[in-house]
């Protein structure tokens, strides 16, 4: 049975609630008026969108309800959507008026509307390409949307909608093709250039910059081919489709730009010639090149990685006379082996090769990207005192000071979050901060150890008792050990004449649990007095017995003070030992601020994710539900985003699990983590008596 369209009266009511018109003194009622008209399907979208604008920003809900009728009938449900969550993220980023210029922007939307509305938009499409993006050789490079398509060669920029083509494939490899080219510019040396050159030994600078890009186009197309056959091929077919083909004038540039051996220089010295040319090719999958968003994130990144570079080339001389056992002067020199293509950069340390550290390596290829070499002057160690580390981007800021004063966002990790109102994600919406705890070097430890020492020995004596052993694998051609009984076997066989058995071995095969377990501790303000001890004392047991089982495992506190001020407390990394440092940040443990959960399971994701193990387990220890100071994160937004966020965890591979002393969680753990992935202890006294037979329990042992 079909449903009919609401009555003017119906709308006029919603709208009535969702714009608070008795503050705003909206008038509804001709707009209400005006979707009576539209069908029942028409009318759910459009209020629907309303609705969720409206849990955002009122006054940009209201704009949206008076644009949404002069294009309702041009724009089908994807552009809608797409047009409506470039506002709120508009919002977002950037406030009120970017908002309401995305609003009245709508004629760009309709633009780019198809008959069959077959248009690639970002928010489909933009993991897939980052994914793609991941794969490639280079440096890690982000995916956002802009006004156009270029990158500042960190940033890939796209447009919201990509529609030039009459299916939702073609625009997809349409879109793919851009972001290859933009990648392109990064690896291949676009900008290994003098910009000045090309801005101020021209009459009309515009002009010289859209040559030098249409040069390096044909450039970088044959680069592609090379690196990317399979894309490059679906390239040439959607310029094919649109019959897209350079001017023969720009022909002659071909030989020069496509040969193995081309550079950018190749390009620039091309330029005055194609400066003459007044017609610049029209090519679907060509890109912008904005030098300015290019020069300034240039100049700071080469700035940064010289001080780092040079910091670590230090430390390598440090690491050398340490194993000498003595200072010497040592030399640091390297091997070009680079070509356009491929980076192949050899180090020598002293006239030997030296395999640099990763995060060395990543700096290499970077600074490789910026100038096909290591400059000279990178390669000698920086002196003591030399650099001030304000300007290093990287560097260990107070974590405590950036909250001070005006707030920046520079260094903090930025994670999405859920809007259950919106149906969508805010984007880079929680700003998220490790920290360490400071070390309390008092007795609290060793106390919990003496209190806890019958169940202490215990559970050691059970977690070994339960420790997968070894097992001794008999009759192998390679060993440990001599297989008695296969040598005995093989000389009788000898004896009558057979040919004697290389199975002679036995080999000692230890079976490896191969899990890790990241620890994920409330440390909000909630968990003060008795409930922060009982927290305490069950890790101390914890790290007790699991140092005896030898599994991988990390513990991390949270807080939040909005989503502003996430904070992640270091207390042992996957990599720490169970040390006194560790005993003592366990003692540290205080209560904090407030218990926003989504960004710690997302934060905490990202760091187990690393681990290499076949089943990673993220357990969380809490005494409430997800909360937060005063930003509508309380109730069913952070219950919401929570779940959100374990699902993500869940889909990654990860098994997450909760230990609560919160007598209501059976009201809203079920929901987040399933009906048997949580526990509910009466008691706060009996934390540390249970976790240890939760662990064997969610680790799998019976």
């Amino acid at each position: 049975m079909a449903i009919a369209p609401l009555t003017i009266t119906e709308i006029a009511t919603c709208l009535e609630e969702w714009l608070e018109v008795e503050f705003t003194f909206y008038k509804v009622e001709a707009i209400a008026k005006s979707y009576a008209n539209l069908d029942t399907d028409q009318q759910r979208l459009v209020l629907s969108w309303i609705q969720r604008i409206a849990t955002t920003n009122i006054e940009t809900a209201w704009r949206f309800a008076n644009k949404i009728l002069l294009v309702h009938d041009r724009l089908d449900m994807r552009l809608i959507e797409a047009w409506a969550l470039n506002a709120v993220d508009a919002y977002d980023r950037s406030g009120l008026r970017a908002a309401l210029k995305v609003i009245d922007d709508v004629d760009h939307f309709a633009i780019l509307a198809h008959n069959k509305a077959t248009g690639a938009v970002f928010s489909d499409i933009s993991g897939i390409l980052l994914t793609f993006v991941h794969g490639l050789a280079g440096r890690h490079l982000k995916i956002a949307t802009g006004d156009a398509c270029y990158t500042d060669s960190e940033t890939l920029y796209l447009p919201a909608i990509i529609a030039e083509f009459d299916s939702i494939a073609d625009n997809f490899f349409l879109a793919k093709s851009k972001i290859a080219m933009l990648w392109a510019q990064t690896k291949f040396g676009t900008f290994r250039c003098n910009f000045d050159h090309i801005t101020q030994e021209f009459a009309d600078p515009q002009h010289a910059i859209r040559c030098f890009n249409a040069l390096e186009s044909i450039r970088l197309e044959s680069c592609i081919a090379r690196e990317l056959p399979g894309l490059y091929r679906d390239m040439q077919h959607l310029k094919h489709q649109l019959q897209q083909q350079r001017d023969p004038i720009w022909q002659q540039f071909i030989p020069t730009l496509t040969s193995p051996q081309a550079k950018v220089d190749d390009s620039l010295s091309l330029l005055p010639q194609a400066y003459t040319i007044h017609t610049i090719p029209c090519i679907c999958y060509a890109t912008e090149l904005r030098l300015d968003a290019v020069r300034s994130n240039l100049n700071k990144r080469c700035a940064q990685e010289k001080i780092l570079f040079r910091l670590k080339v230090r430390e390598l001389f440090n690491e050398a006379d340490k194993i000498s056992g003595k200072t010497t002067p040592h030399e640091l020199t390297t091997n070009d082996k680079s070509t356009p293509d491929i980076i192949a950069m050899e180090l020598f340390l002293d006239g030997k090769p030296l395999a640099p550290p990763e995060d060395m390596q990543q700096l290499i290829n970077s600074i490789i990207l910026d100038f096909g070499m290591i400059p000279p002057e990178y390669l000698f160690p920086a002196g003591s005192g030399e650099y001030d580390a304000q300007p290093i981007g990287n560097y260990d800021k107070n974590p405590d000071a950036v909250w001070q004063g005006a707030y920046h966002e520079e260094g903090a990790f930025l994670y999405p979050e859920w809007d259950y109102r919106r149906q969508h994600y805010r984007k880079n919406w929680t700003v998220v901060r490790e920290k360490t705890v400071p070390e309390l070097a008092d007795t609290f430890v060793a106390s919990t150890i003496k209190q806890y020492a019958g169940l202490i020995k215990h559970l050691r004596r059970t977690f070994e008792a339960m420790r997968d052993g070894n097992k001794i694998l008999k009759r192998q051609k390679h060993g440990d050990d001599i297989d008695i009984d296969a040598l005995t076997e093989a000389l009788a066989d000898v004896k009558d004449g057979r040919e004697m058995t290389e199975q002679l071995f036995t080999h000692n095969q230890r079976h490896e649990r191969s899990i890790a377990v990241m620890f994920m501790v409330d440390m909000s303000g909630s968990t003060k007095g008795w409930i922060n001890d009982a927290e305490r004392q069950a890790l101390v047991l914890l790290c007790e017995a699991l140092e005896v089982l030898g599994d991988t495992y990390a513990i991390y506190g949270f807080s939040s003070m909005t989503r502003k001020r996430c904070e992640i407390f270091l207390i042992k990394s996957f990599t720490d030992s169970y040390s006194d440092t560790v005993k003592n940040r366990i003692a540290g443990i205080q209560p904090q601020e407030y218990t926003r959960m989504g960004f710690a399971i997302r934060h905490l994701t990202k760091l187990l994710l690393q681990v290499e193990a076949k089943r990673r387990i993220l357990v969380t220890i809490s005494d409430g539900k997800p909360d937060d100071y005063f930003d509508g994160y309380r109730g069913p937004y952070g219950l919401e985003d929570t779940k959100k966020a374990l699902q993500e965890s869940i889909n990654s591979g990860i098994h997450p699990f909760c230990i609560t002393i919160d007598r209501e969680a059976k009201d809203y753990l079920p929901q987040l983590y399933g009906t048997a992935n949580y526990v509910v202890l009466s008691e706060v006294k009996q934390l540390p008596l249970r976790v240890t037979d939760i662990y064997r329990r969610i680790t799998g042992w019976r």
